[in-house]
C-alpha cells in the first residue's frame, strides 16, 4: 500500500463538548485557507452530527456498504474475494458527497467492541486507501474513548482533544491522550478548551501536561445555529469558535501564522 501523506485531523473527547461544531468550523478554514488541495470530512459518529453541522444531506454511509457485502458473501455469491471486494471499493465512492471545497464521508453505525473480522478489516484498507486520495482529513470521532480502543483511528498526524471546564471533559481526554499513547500513532496533540463560561475563562483550566491549542469563549452565534439545526459554516470569521478554531490549526502547524 502507497504511503498516505494526509494531514489527518483526528477530534475526540467526551460528548457534549461541541467536538463536531470545531470538526465542522476546521473544515470551513482548510477549504478556504487550501482552495485547490482534496479535503475530506470523515464522520465517525453514529449520530452523523457533522453532517448537519456542514450542511450535507447522507445517503449512503460505509456501514450500509459493509452491511451490503457481508449479506452478499452470506447469500454464496461465487464470485472471488478480490471481486467482490473491488465491488465494495467502487460502492464507497457511492458514500461520498461532494461538497463545495470538500468531500463528506459518513461511517454509521459503529463496530461491537472486538470486532475485528476479515471483512472489516478488508473494508478499513479500503477506507485507507480513499484518504490517500485526499490532501487534508478531518475525523469527528464518536464520544468518549471506544474508537481509541478498538484502534478506528490507528495513524493521525494531529490528534486534538476537545474538553469544557468540567472535571468530567478533562478526565476524558487524559484517558484518550494516554490510551491513544499506546494504541495510536501521531505526530502532535493538543487540546482546544471550548465552551468555556467568563470564569473559566478569567481563571483558566487546569489540563496537566496536555498543551492547549486555544480556549474558546461560549459562542452565541454558534448556539443559535446548532438550535436551528444550521450550518456553522456560515457563521463569522469574528466567531468565537471560528477564531478558536483557526488558533488551534495555526498552534498545530497547518496553518500559517499571520
Amino acid at each position: 500500500m502507497e504511503e498516505n501523506n494526509a494531514v489527518i485531523i483526528a477530534m475526540t473527547g467526551k460528548g457534549g463538548v461541541g467536538k463536531t461544531s470545531l470538526a465542522a468550523v476546521m473544515i470551513g478554514e482548510l477549504t478556504r485557507a487550501f482552495p485547490g488541495k482534496r479535503i475530506l470530512a470523515i464522520d465517525a459518529d453514529p449520530a452523523v452530527g457533522l453532517s448537519t453541522a456542514l450542511g450535507v444531506e447522507v445517503g449512503v454511509t460505509v456501514d450500509d456498504i459493509r452491511r451490503e457485502f457481508v449479506s452478499t458473501v452470506e447469500g454464496g455469491d461465487g464470485r472471488s474475494a478480490l471481486e467482490l471486494l473491488g465491488d465494495a471499493r467502487f460502492r464507497l465512492f457511492d458514500a461520498l458527497v461532494e461538497k463545495d471545497g470538500f468531500s463528506f464521508l459518513a461511517i454509521g453505525r459503529p463496530e461491537a467492541a472486538g470486532c475485528y473480522c476479515k471483512v472489516n478489516a478488508y473494508l478499513k484498507d479500503v477506507i485507507s486507501v480513499l484518504s490517500q486520495n485526499f490532501d487534508y482529513i478531518v475525523i469527528d470521532g464518536e464520544a468518549g474513548i471506544e474508537q481509541v480502543n478498538r484502534r478506528v483511528m490507528e495513524r493521525v498526524t494531529h490528534l486534538v482533544l476537545v474538553t469544557d471546564a468540567s472535571r468530567k471533559g478533562v478526565q476524558v481526554i487524559h484517558t484518550i491522550r494516554d490510551v491513544a499513547r499506546e494504541l495510536v500513532m501521531y505526530d502532535k496533540v493538543g487540546a482546544i478548551l471550548n465552551r468555556l463560561p467568563p470564569a473559566a475563562l478569567e481563571r483558566g483550566v487546569d489540563i496537566g501536561d496536555i498543551p492547549v491549542l486555544a480556549a474558546i469563549p461560549s459562542d452565541d452565534g454558534l448556539a443559535g445555529l446548532d438550535m436551528e439545526g444550521e450550518s456553522v459554516l456560515t457563521l463569522p470569521e469574528s466567531s468565537p469558535v471560528v477564531k478558536g478554531a483557526r488558533q488551534a490549526l495555526r498552534a498545530l502547524g497547518i496553518l500559517k501564522n499571520e
